[in-house]
């Protein structure tokens, strides 16, 4: 075949692909190892710019080949690298509750020795891969790589900024393709899950080598089902067996003052709080309050497709030169489920009808509060006059009430859950150009353009206009909405006109609502069926809430971010013609230049430009300082646009000093310009072969992060805890980052004899500067202690108190509305660890048993104290087997390794392997753990201090029949062993476990 005919084939080709979709298949028939030994030209190595680098070689690597993902099952991403014992804080399952995970939903990261995803560099066949910009912290969505066309992946267990530059302080994950399949291949698997349709999916790929070139096309598709928190067991527990599991106590049923002309604002609990399924607080407590559980709302895995297309082709343009391009596009759409509606953190302004007191109003014309004020008689509060009528309006501060909760959001059916979109499409195309100067050179230059668009949606309310509504004043065709409209109106007036001329009321009491629709319960006292002393119970009028006007104050925020990366490089390589008594030294030299875009869009909802001030829907005129937009709860922001340019040069020597001793030097000058500056950064590993069948390996040298153009400038809004409820947290950019860097040290022992392999690594990284959003939890703690005011008007303190926004009553946890953080370069970081693996191969009569483990304890993981506006928020501690929440480290576990037993018996093989994860300890005080004055009368809750190790146990056969077929059938989590219970809003921890308990999945591979 001609270079042109492969050309012109190479269309056909891709529309064949996508013409038919089947599963990820990994099964080949040979070895990475082997292929790679028939393929010399091929290898990609990771660790080093001059071909050679082994498993086995000075760079601690490790290869996991596509025979050995098929002896396990083909398991996800999410499964691998929940499993990989070099990694930890894995994101990839529902986890909305964290901000390290918030607005990543439906995406998948790599984050090897727990340092961050942003520091693990992930590569496509050597070339780099854009990062997302969806949320705070960068990732490479690893759910968009084409699993379908995954010859191997390799694992470097090391900094390798010297090699490749900014992003690789801990290590590097290479996804290697296919490039010795000949002929078509098509798959298929499926995944039961207990309560949800399963997981499934398929992928088919074609691979083709001939005179002059070689192509190969994959396309996958993926499809993961819904499985909602009311489908386990464990993720709703009672308010007193965990206060933090997902209750709120801002949510409706609410908490309101009624008589505020007496005592003050003293806030109680909506009567109709149990009836629905809420927890009062118990008698003898410091506060009367409703909490309202919202975790029924959400999901542990949320519905996700997935789309890859991929292709790679190689021609030989001359008998020296050859191309090879590969493209790769990427589609996923999934959502988030959630709350039915969000705190309004944000007090009405003036506005709003009766609006601008640093509190929501409920008049006492208002036909819901003299309707709940009858229906409850003394018991409610309220303060009337003889015949029942409310004198004193009913109050709520923003965060001890919302429009909707436990009752559901009626713009949304079945359980009531609001759910938002989230689309990511991922796009990279590269040209690799390589010549053969010579027998010893090769010069190499190649071209990479990656690019990523993550659209997603929110939902919330406009505070002002909500707060219209209260006083009858809402709805799409009220004449008196606007604040023009009601200028110069007196109180009486307004009494007069609310509810008139097309305006309706929002009641936002419990007798609004008739059930909770995922419980069952059913409210005795909903307006709707029950006599109402004369009220109407015509929708909107007063009673019963109607569609249209919550659909009038709930808006759609909506953002575009968008990340592209080029990538241009010129690396000459080969043998320098100077040789040591080990043979000829390597080398190369490069040079590189990158650019990186970052760019967010908004809608006019959530555009600041646009909607400056919590008044401007009501009065577009409106001003405000600072300006928060209008939306209640969620960040606003406006559009923006940042970019940066990187221009590095780098050179590599391997040195045989004997045929014992090879060393590998490397170094890389990074210039970032402007206020970042530039790295230099060099790095030294030795590989000394002291027995045919022992050997040992080191290095050392300096990596380093540059900050992104995300966390330079911009703003984003996570959700956070502070209290007993979310509150908005605001993380502004910093243009004044500096690059982060680490200086790194491993040390190991490679045992290889007969059946037996063997290798222990000794790692260690001395971090400085790391990139981090200040610490939130130390930030609330530092600020408010366990009294909840302890340094409230200190003036130690006062820079700090600055940086929140309280309600009216002033400084105080309860009190809070938003949190202002920055990007910073935060405290200093040491971890050290040790890795191990072994396996053993017993040959009996034509197949083999083997028998292996692999494993990493972590020693430490020491942080400095992080210090913000001179005070010490987060004092140093050692974050090994902790919990870290709300910290600058992840979840962190001792201990984590697996072991297995396989065997192997011609077309035959069963593995049965077993995953552990070390118990670790939730480091929070005595504010989660300590006496609950305000809801449990003094008691405490001291369970889930110690979160308790978590094993499971995976059985896989695979059968391979002459006629191309393989089928694999896998029992994963054999004994449904649910995840260990943690003191987070879904029971458990999402970073490390699994939800999904015993899974069974069956695949099947045809070659063609």
């Amino acid at each position: 075949m001609s270079a042109h005919q492969l050309r012109f084939g190479s269309a056909s080709l891709i529309a064949l692909a996508v013409a038919a979709l089947s599963t990820p298949a990994y099964a080949q028939d040979q070895s990475a190892d082997d292929a790679a030994a028939e393929n010399p030209k091929e290898i990609v190595v990771t660790g080093s710019l001059i071909r050679g680098s082994r498993e086995d070689a000075p760079a601690p690597i490790d290869v996991i080949g596509a025979e050995e993902l098929s002896k396990q099952g083909s398991p996800s991403a999410i499964d691998l690298l929940k499993n990989l014992p070099n990694s930890a804080g894995i994101i990839g399952d529902a986890n909305q509750f964290d901000a390290r995970a918030q607005g990543n939903e439906g995406v998948a990261s790599v984050n090897l020795r727990g340092l961050g995803p942003q520091r693990t560099l992930v590569l496509l066949n050597g070339k780099r891969i854009v990062q997302s910009g969806g949320s705070g912290i960068p990732i490479v969505d690893v759910n968009l790589i084409p699993s379908g066309a995954i010859g191997r992946i390799e694992v470097l267990k090391d900094g390798a900024a010297a090699t490749y530059g900014s992003d690789a302080i801990a290590g590097v994950v290479n996804f290697i393709t296919r490039t010795n399949q000949d002929g078509f291949r098509a798959s298929a698997d499926y995944r039961y899950i207990s309560g949800s349709d399963g997981d499934y999916g398929g992928a088919i790929s074609f691979g083709h080598s001939g005179e002059g070139g070689r192509i190969f096309v994959s396309a996958g598709y993926q499809r993961r089902s819904e499985l909602q928190t009311v489908d386990r067991d464990f993720t709703i527990q009672p308010y007193p067996s965990n206060p933090q599991g997902g209750w709120t106590g801002g949510g409706n049923p609410g908490n309101f003052d009624f008589n505020a002309t007496v005592g003050g604002l003293v806030f109680s609990a909506d009567q109709g709080c149990t009836a629905l399924g809420g927890f009062r607080s118990l008698a003898g407590s410091t506060t009367d309050r409703c909490f309202n559980q919202y975790g029924l709302f959400g999901n542990l895995v949320e519905p996700e497709e997935r789309f890859q297309l991929f292709l790679d082709a190689e021609i030989d343009i001359s008998e020296s030169t050859n191309l090879r391009v590969n493209a790769l596009w990427g589609h996923s759409e999934t959502r988030i489920t959630t709350s039915p509606s969000y705190l309004p953190t944000l007090p009405p302004s003036a506005n709003a009808a009766f609006g601008g007191g640093g509190v929501f109003q409920i008049p006492t014309y208002a036909p819901a509060l003299r309707d709940y004020c009858r229906v409850y008689g003394a018991a409610a509060g309220c303060l009337t006059d003889a015949g029942g009528t409310p004198l004193a309006p009913a109050l709520a501060f923003p965060v001890l009430f919302r429009p909707v909760l436990l009752g559901g959001n009626p713009l949304f059916p079945g359980r009531g859950s609001a759910t938002s979109p989230r689309i990511s499409d991922q796009m990279m195309v590269s040209a690799e150009l390589n010549t053969s100067l010579s027998d010893k050179l090769n010069f190499t230059t190649s071209l990479t353009y990656s690019r990523y668009e993550r659209a997603f949606e929110g939902t919330d309310t406009y505070g002002d206009l909500f707060q219209n509504a209260l006083a009858g004043f809402g709805g799409p065709n009220c004449a008196y909405s606007s604040t023009a409209s009601r200028a110069g109106l007196t109180p009486t007036q307004l009494a007069a006109l609310a509810g008139t001329n097309g305006c309706t009321y929002w009641n936002p009491f419990s007798t609004a609502v008739q059930s909770n629709p995922v419980t069952g319960n059913v409210n005795p006292n909903y307006a709707g069926s029950r006599g109402t002393n004369g009220l109407s119970t015509t929708p909107g009028a007063g009673l019963i809430n109607d569609l249209a006007t919550f659909d009038w104050m709930f808006q759609t925020p909506k953002t575009q971010a968008f990340t592209t990366q080029l990538v241009a490089d010129a690396v000459i390589s080969g043998q320098t013609g100077l040789t040591l008594p080990g043979g000829e030294v390597g080398f190369a030299l490069g040079v590189q230049y990158r650019r990186n875009t970052y760019s967010r869009r908004y809608n006019d909802i959530s555009n600041l430009d646009l909607t400056p001030c919590p008044g401007t829907p009501l009065n577009p005129a409106a001003t405000c300082s600072p300006q928060t937009g209008a939306l209640g709860f969620l960040g606003t922001n406006r559009n923006g646009n940042s970019k940066g340019d990187v221009w590095a040069t780098f050179a590599e020597l391997q040195l045989p000093i004997t045929d014992a001793l090879n060393v590998q030097l490397s170094a890389r000058y990074e210039d970032y310009g402007g206020a970042v500056g530039s790295t230099f950064d060099p790095q030294a590993r030795a590989k000394f072969q002291l027995t045919d069948w022992l050997a040992i390996r080191g290095g050392m040298g300096t990596t380093f992060r540059g900050p992104p153009s995300q966390s330079l400038e911009g703003n984003l809004t996570s959700l956070q805890i502070i209290g007993s409820s979310f509150r908005a947290i605001d993380i502004n950019g910093n243009p004044n980052l500096a690059p982060e860097s680490a200086t790194t040290y491993n040390a190991g022992l490679l045992i290889n004899t007969g059946g037996f392999r063997a290798s222990i690594d000794y790692f260690k990284y001395d971090f400085s500067g790391p990139i981090e959003g200040e610490p939130v939890a130390g930030i609330v703690a530092a600020m408010f202690g366990a009294s909840g005011t302890a340094n409230c008007g200190n003036p130690t303190y006062a820079a700090l108190q600055s940086r929140f926004t309280f309600t009216g009553a002033g400084c105080g946890i309860a009190n809070v509305q938003r949190l202002r953080t920055t990007y910073v370069n935060s405290a200093d970081v040491s971890t050290s660890g040790i890795d191990f693996s072994a396996s053993y191969e017993l040959p009996i009569g034509t197949g083999s048993v083997t028998a292996g483990f692999a494993g990493t304890y972590v020693i430490d993981y020491k942080t400095s104290d992080v210090t913000v506006e001179g005070v010490v928020v987060q004092p140093a501690f050692d974050g090994v087997g902790l919990l870290n929440y709300q910290t600058t480290a992840y979840p962190l576990p001792q201990w984590k390794g697996n072991a297995y037993l396989e065997g192997n018996f011609g077309n035959h093989s069963l593995r049965v392997q077993a995953n552990y994860l070390d118990g670790y300890t939730d480091q929070r005080g005595a504010a989660i753990f300590g006496p609950n004055a305000g809801a449990l009368a003094g008691a405490s809750v001291t369970t889930g201090k110690n979160i308790e190790s978590f094993t499971t146990v995976d059985a896989t056969y695979r059968l391979k029949l002459n006629t191309g077929t393989t089928i694999a059938v896998s029992a994963l989590n054999i004994f449904d062993k649910d995840p260990p219970f943690a003191r987070l809003d879904q029971n458990y921890d999402p970073f490390t476990a699994s939800p999904l308990g015993f899974t069974a999945k069956i695949s099947i591979t045809q070659d063609f």
